[in-house]
């Protein structure tokens, strides 16, 4: 039983990698589809939009499914769609019919997204011991495989069509052949156990607000990222006067910064817990942005970026993982939910502060992250009472006749 865990494991990996992969492929094709399209960006933000849309829509189906089929089914159900659908925004020859692809393409892609995070949840269960964030490490892996892979069809003369077909053929084979490893059920009873369906308990008032604050969290922490996403080199070329290949290492030190804290999160989290996790992270993330929002000196921006994508990089695996793990046997559909406000909250942040420009200067509107940073570190004691195994830090009860 151990070595199909360790697999399992392994396998959560792939998926992860895969789901990164396939994201990244649609990304760095943006460009090249907007032309052959014939749009402009402000068409093409629309259409973004029925992407994030599709991915909603996906996660809350995938959520419901992935508790009732269970996630060995779903996942590699929507890896094989995701990855066969990758292909249709190359070959949309106008905006109607792109517009069709990436709702198709975003619905498969917030399918995968929900379901390999709630088989991610279950492996955690059965390992005892934190191993979420590592997952969502390895999501950053699959961009910079999509990357290289589209830099080098680029080189040997292939078009989006070719190269998007190619990674999409490569993607499905990967989702159909992991499969294999992944747990038979949905909420495996114990480290050596074998894992099983269990029961449904009962969903109280108190759990279901509990899902809720952990949702609305993960909104306000995804926002953040989404706006260091789109605002990062562009406050250092546009606010800092810094030339664009200096301004573009903003995004990448933010990236970095979070990948690695995310590498080293787990450890921290079987230490300290998942509340200090997130309470000192959004504490650190509220000091980075900060820094950004103030600082005029370029160096001192990049070392706030850094803070930035640091103490955010351990928040939402740990939002996730309280999800799932507050009725494993409901674990899809409590990830669905925390994750379907997180999504649309990365998509809102770059039009938030976007707006927020309109009124003030761009490294200002940043002081809203700040705030949001500092709102999520006051709530972060939601995470008492959803422990991920292996991290009970709750304070021992007090004595007979204390009166603390």
């Amino acid at each position: 039983m151990k070595h199909s865990l360790q697999a399992a494991r392994v396998a959560t990996y792939v998926y992860f990698v895969l789901c990164g992969t396939l994201m990244g492929a649609w990304v760095v094709h943006i460009p090249a589809v907007e032309t052959r399209v014939g749009i402009g960006h402000a068409a093409l933000g629309g259409l973004l939009v029925l992407l994030g849309l599709g991915a909603f829509a996906g996660m809350r189906v995938a959520g419901r499914l992935t508790d009732r089929l269970g996630a060995r089914t779903v996942v590699p159900a929507s890896g094989a769609v995701c990855a066969a659908s990758l292909v249709l925004p190359g070959l949309a020859p106008n905006p109607w019919t792109l517009a069709g692809a990436l709702v198709v393409f975003g619905f498969a892609n917030g399918s995968l997204d929900v379901s390999m995070n709630a088989h991610a949840v279950h492996v955690e269960k059965a390992y005892g011991r934190p191993v979420m964030s590592g997952f969502h490490a390895t999501f950053s892996v699959g961009g910079v495989i999509a990357a290289l892979a589209a830099a080098a069809a680029g080189a040997a003369g292939l078009g989006p069509a070719a190269t998007l077909a190619g990674l999409g053929a490569a993607g499905l084979a990967v989702a159909l052949l992991t499969a294999r490893s992944l747990l038979p059920g949905t909420a495996p009873s114990g480290e050596d156990g074998p894992a099983t369906e269990a029961p449904v308990p009962a969903a109280g008032s108190g759990a279901r607000r509990q899902i809720r604050v952990l949702a609305v969290l993960a909104l306000l922490v995804m926002l953040c990222e989404g706006a260091a996403n789109d605002w990062s080199a562009l406050h250092l070329k546009d606010v800092l006067g810094a030339p664009a290949g200096t301004a573009a290492f903003a995004y990448g030190t933010y990236a970095a910064a979070m990948t690695t804290g995310r590498l080293l999160t787990d450890r921290i989290v079987t230490r300290h817990g998942s509340m200090a996790v997130l309470r000192h992270g959004a504490l650190t993330a509220a000091v980075g942005i900060t820094l950004v929002a103030l600082t005029p000196w370029v160096w001192a921006a990049f070392a706030g970026w850094a803070l930035f994508g640091l103490g955010l990089s351990g928040c939402v695996p740990q939002l996730f993982s309280a999800a799932g793990h507050a009725d494993p046997a409901a674990a899809g559909a409590n990830v669905s939910r925390v994750a379907g406000l997180g999504y649309l909250g990365m998509l809102a942040g770059p039009a938030v502060i976007g707006w927020l420009t309109r009124l003030t200067a761009l490294n200002h509107a940043f002081l809203l992250l700040t705030l949001m940073c500092a709102a999520t570190a006051a709530t972060a004691g939601i995470l008492r009472t959803t422990a991920t195994p292996g991290t009970d830090h709750r304070p021992a009860p007090a004595p007979a006749g204390s009166s603390h």
